[in-house]
């Protein structure tokens, strides 16, 4: 009896270390399909960036996977077929979707975002529990304009999102950190320096607490915020407010503003005329509307998608211009003709008119019998 005993306690536990060595091994497959999708990712995005040189043959194309250096980082392994890890994988692991292209992944408070095509996840149906414990969005391999136009979606859909990262997103100036402010809410920014040259520049975190000041940012790349830091950021770049909306006609300035800053704007050139000793502090907190102080809301930034349908409406309106132009040219031009013309052989003209109404007159009485039987014919 105690040897059966023993038996069946032995193949329990042979059991549940064959069940724990299955689980750890789904595990690492899982972990290995990540690792090879994202360096699938990273060399797509090398390529498409045109920094690494694709020298590819026969025989390399038949190896299981090949390796890429980014910028300095560690290298990726890129399999030829992963199918093989997919049939392995089971259909109750959860919070990880895996594809070619791109990858989205949920990883206690932070939703990861790999390639382009991750954007899309931002549409599907999130649940209440898994949307409310997001706190930090992490774009990666994705070209910063595309992320661009996802960025309302993520108040939406995250409303407890607070932190951003960045990295291998292409952000090369300053004018693109303008477009998060259609985030609602951001108390941390990091923006890694892989990808993004525009970290080269000295002031680039100055110029983010200038344009996002209405965020009250805590952390910049992981560096607390500091008083200093915002009165500095307002002694840089408050200039540049204040020019960019005084270049614009009021007409212009009107347009770029929402309905929202237009209140605001007025006020502003309302204050312009007073003495600048006399505005209140009340005045100034009257000065922002929802938030965000309508100088700075005129910083806009226009992804280069938008800015080329721009540039063609632009050239159609010249093109339409043009040829309405040209039509009155040649219309003026041909009624200048004419007009020439008639000055010409009006002198003839008059003559031959007075001669054939004289002619017409000499005998009156066949005259007046003309001019009666005219009348009776149109009646």
């Amino acid at each position: 009896m105690l040897h059966l005993k023993c038996k069946r306690m032995a193949s329990v536990a042979a059991r549940k270390e064959e069940e724990k060595k299955r689980e750890s091994h789904k595990q690492t497959l899982l972990k290995e399909k990540k690792r090879l999708t994202i360096g699938n990712i990273a060399r797509q995005w090398e390529i498409q960036q045109n920094r690494v040189a694709l020298v590819t043959s026969s025989n390399q194309d038949k190896k299981d996977s090949d390796s890429c250096q980014i910028n300095g980082s560690a290298a990726y392994e890129f399999p030829e077929e992963t199918r093989s890890l997919d049939t392995v994988l089971s259909n109750d692991v959860q919070g990880l979707s895996v594809l070619d292209s791109h990858l989205v992944e949920v990883e206690g408070d932070t939703l990861y975002l790999y390639g382009s095509g991750a954007l899309e996840s931002l549409d599907r149906n999130w649940s209440v529990q898994t949307a409310g414990t997001v706190i930090t969005v992490s774009f990666m391999f994705i070209e910063f304009d595309e992320i661009v136009q996802v960025l309302p979606k993520l108040k939406i859909r995250f409303p407890n999102s607070a932190h951003l990262k960045f990295k291998e997103t292409n952000i090369v100036m300053l004018q693109q950190f303008n477009a998060l402010a259609q985030v609602r809410r951001i108390e941390q920014l990091t923006v890694d320096p892989q990808g993004n040259p525009v970290v080269n520049f000295t002031l680039w975190k100055y110029y983010v607490l200038f344009r996002l000041n209405h965020f009250n940012l805590q952390k910049i790349n992981g560096t607390e915020v500091t008083q200093n830091d915002i009165v500095m950021a307002e002694r840089l770049f408050g200039i540049l407010a204040h020019v960019a909306s005084s270049e614009l006609p009021q007409y212009r300035l009107l347009s770029l503003l929402g309905e929202s800053r237009k209140k605001q704007f007025c006020y502003m050139l309302e204050a312009k005329g007073k003495r600048s000793g006399i505005v209140s502090e009340e005045s100034n907190d009257s000065k922002r509307v929802g938030g965000e102080n309508a100088s700075q809301a005129i910083l806009n930034y226009t992804t280069r998608e938008l800015h080329t349908e721009k540039l063609e409406e632009i050239k159609e309106r010249e093109k339409f211009c043009q040829t309405y132009i040209q039509d009155l040219v040649k219309e003026a031009a041909d009624i200048n003709m004419k007009n020439e013309s008639l000055q010409k052989l009006w002198p003839q003209m008059f003559i031959e008119l007075v001669r054939d109404a004289v002619i017409e007159i000499r005998n009156k009485n066949s005259y007046m019998k003309l001019c009666l039987q005219q009348i009776t014919d149109q009646k």
